[in-house]
């Protein structure tokens, strides 16, 4: 068989494979269970309110009038990007069918790391959405320049404009003193005061989306003035509003793939996590990818388990990456505590953590730190959220000690970190680290 031949068949059996994947996928239409994806009305749930005040407020584009600006404001995935898509998309149909050019522009402001590369985002999109050339440089040119070309395409292109700025608290840019104007500050200005100002001949009007509902009090006073937002709250889903969110996108599988309890779960797992329906429909759209992974036909409660199992990995790998070897491995001593620990430990006390720290060190030939060094180090996982740590009384004249428990699942925790220190020399050696575990509780508890 010649090369070419050789070439041919590799094409035809990966051809195949993936042809085979989308056939015998459990999922219809993926795209549904993308948190970005702009939905139907008729999925839209629990937000009746703030869907009625977001039409009441841009409804006047459609009427040659200038909508409001708006300050959208709640916990990440309360669905605020969802209901201003959901409208806009609606507004811009509605437009177009009676002559009039109705524009969105939006940015993320999450990676933006200044007031000028934000202009320049703007006119990026604005030219984008136009269709015409930017007509401006990223850089080498002044912020003034931009903001100018920006101002240029607004006026040109459409007849009135929605700049919606999601994750606005974050546009913080390089305060160089801690009084100086944050970027938004300076960009909602600009902003909000252009048509005011005779800079742009259309209707401009602004909707900020933050997570922080302290967010109008860091404006500057100009900024606050010329702003003037109304104002829509978003509030937690509770479980039952992301049950429904969940079983209105159930048409995302295949029919009869579904078992029973996976709405309910996939929902409850979210509650727990201050009612996020983004980390619903991520839960209930992995669970799937894993059955698809495993070519099983139907998608199971354990492929739910299992889809938050890998969820909190990723989650305490990525907290994790930027500590020490040292910080590690004292979390990774903290963790094992209550995942091989024979009796019910309701936290797990640092005395039988740091023995443990201990033993690792010297099994790793390691540098084993103090006590306080340990303590410190706990005392700073406390701060990135990952324990919390209470102190607790041995009795009289035994003085006290503290105690940890996790936020997340320990035995997560402790996956993560051994994936992430590659610990070559104590894999395969659970039975002799579950006695060492033991022995150590066992001494703590005979000791009080």
């Amino acid at each position: 068989m010649t090369d070419g031949d050789d070439r041919h068949s590799l094409s035809e059996s990966i051809k195949g494979r993936l042809q085979d994947g989308v056939q015998q996928s459990v999922f219809r239409d993926r795209g549904l269970l993308d948190p970005d994806a702009v939905i139907d009305e008729d999925r839209i749930v629990g937000r009746d309110q703030q869907l009625e005040d977001i039409i009441t407020y841009l409804r006047p584009a459609l009427q040659g009038n200038r909508p409001p600006n708006m300050l959208l404001y709640g916990p990440s995935g309360t669905g605020k990007s969802l209901i201003i898509n959901a409208v806009c998309e609606q507004v811009v149909e509605l437009a177009e069918a009676q002559g009039d050019r109705f524009g969105v522009i939006q940015i993320n402001c999450q990676t933006i790391k200044s007031h000028d590369r934000a202009v320049y985002r703007l006119v990026e999109n604005t030219a984008t959405t136009a269709g015409v050339e930017v007509g401006v440089p990223e850089s080498g040119v002044s912020t003034d320049r931009k903001l100018n070309r920006l101002y240029q395409l607004l006026s040109e292109e459409f007849d009135s404009v929605i700049i919606i700025l999601d994750e606005v608290d974050l546009l913080v840019g390089r305060q160089r003193d801690p009084n100086d104007e944050p970027a938004y500050s300076k960009l909602l200005y600009q902003l909000s005061r252009a048509s005011q100002l005779g800079r742009i001949d259309g209707h401009v009007s602004v909707a900020a989306l933050t997570n922080d509902p302290r967010f109008m009090e860091d404006l500057d006073g100009r900024a606050e003035s010329s702003f003037n937002p109304q104002d829509v709250v978003f509030s937690d889903y509770d479980a039952n509003q992301l049950q429904a969110i969940l079983d209105r996108r159930r048409d995302a599988y295949q029919d009869g793939v579904l078992e029973a309890g996976i709405i309910p779960l996939s929902a409850a797992f979210a509650a727990q996590d201050h009612g996020d329906a983004r980390k619903a429909i991520d839960l209930f759209r992995k669970a799937g990818e894993i059955a698809n992974r495993r070519g099983e036909e139907t998608v199971l409660e354990d492929h739910v388990r299992d889809a938050q199992r890998e969820a909190e990995r990723d989650r305490t790998l990525t907290q994790m990456q930027g500590l020490s070897t040292q910080k590690k491995l004292s979390l990774y001593a903290t963790a094992i505590v209550p995942v091989h620990a024979e009796r019910n430990l309701n936290a797990i006390p640092s005395t039988v953590a740091y023995r443990v720290y201990q033993y690792l060190t010297e099994r790793l030939d390691a540098d084993k730190k103090s006590r306080d060094s340990y303590l410190r180090y706990m005392t700073e996982a406390e701060t990135y959220n990952f324990i919390t740590s209470e102190k607790r009384g041995r009795g009289y004249g035994s003085g006290v000690h503290k105690e940890y428990t996790f936020v997340d699942d320990p035995a997560v925790v402790a996956e993560t970190l051994q994936a992430d220190f590659r610990l070559e020399e104590i894999e395969g050696e659970d039975e002799l680290i579950q006695s060492v575990v033991n022995a150590q509780i066992d001494e703590f508890f005979d000791e009080a």
